[in-house]
């Protein structure tokens, strides 16, 4: 099974190459590495270069912002399975994509997910933010429950039948896209409940200035997957208050206990 993931990047000269780096070292060998760049002008460039030869595919051009990249980069992949990685962001340990390698091959699923977390920009040590996930059942939805976008892969298939990335929206197009995904019944989905990601502070999305805008797509997105409205966008927003808060009150090595203990306790029937 060859999995693709896909980078998107424009001027993060800082951290792309620790990105690529967590996918080249993966003890998994059959990973095609997709880089997009909007054609940065901060070095960017030549820092990818240096890997030109371990990757799958690589262009730099202007685009129409992050999801246009993603687009451009699924339309390259040659995988069966696509994931997204963006620049800022690290793979959780050298063994992560041989994990999700296995859940596809074990469960025979369309689609697999698990949990992610959020570390300091400059700190990658320092844990910001925990995004647990569990077993997915579809009335989690209208409570605002979607996993983490870059811990979900997904077989190429999926893409073929529910589309690219819409351009519709500038921050929250991967949460119109996740909701794609979880309410076809017809997908198989797969909760792997391991670490997938850790993402670092201060990406598009989480900036305070920017979040009154994600909240305004975000609900445009839950009244056309005829959800509930603004009762889902609160519940969306409020679950995110536990996440800041469990770094705060538990040691590093017992807040991923609690979180993964907890998710297998939460699957029990």
């Amino acid at each position: 099974m060859k999995i693709s993931i896909i980078t998107v990047v424009y001027n993060n000269v800082d951290t792309i190459s620790d990105c690529i780096q967590s996918v080249l070292n993966q003890t998994y060998q059959n990973i095609e590495l997709i880089i997009i760049d909007g054609a940065s002008t901060d070095g960017t460039q030549k820092e990818i270069e240096k890997y030109c030869h371990k990757l799958g595919y690589y262009i730099s051009e202007k685009d129409k912002g992050i999801f246009d990249a993603y687009n451009k980069g699924i339309q390259r992949a040659t995988g069966d399975v696509i994931g997204i990685l963006n620049s800022d962001d690290l793979l959780f340990e050298n063994n992560t994509i041989a994990r999700i390698a296995h859940a596809f091959h074990k469960s025979k699923a369309d689609l697999v997910y698990g949990h992610g977390m959020y570390i300091g920009k400059r700190n990658s040590k320092l844990i910001k933010r925990i995004y647990s996930c569990n077993k997915f059942r579809k009335g989690f939805l209208k409570y605002g429950w979607i996993p983490l976008h870059p811990t979900i892969y997904v077989k190429k298939e999926v893409y073929q039948k529910h589309g690219l990335y819409s351009l519709d929206y500038s921050i929250a197009s991967d949460y119109d896209m996740s909701l794609r995904w979880f309410q076809d019944d017809e997908l198989k989905k797969e909760f792997l409940n391991q670490w997938i990601v850790k993402m670092r502070m201060g990406g598009k999305s989480t900036t305070l200035n920017l979040q009154k805008r994600k909240s305004t797509e975000d609900l445009d997105i839950i009244k056309k997957h005829k959800l509930a409205g603004v009762f889902t966008l609160v519940c969306k927003i409020g679950r995110k208050i536990p996440q800041y808060i469990q770094p705060r009150i538990l040691t590093p090595e017992a807040m991923l206990r609690s979180t993964i203990i907890g998710s297998t306790e939460r699957i029990r029937p």
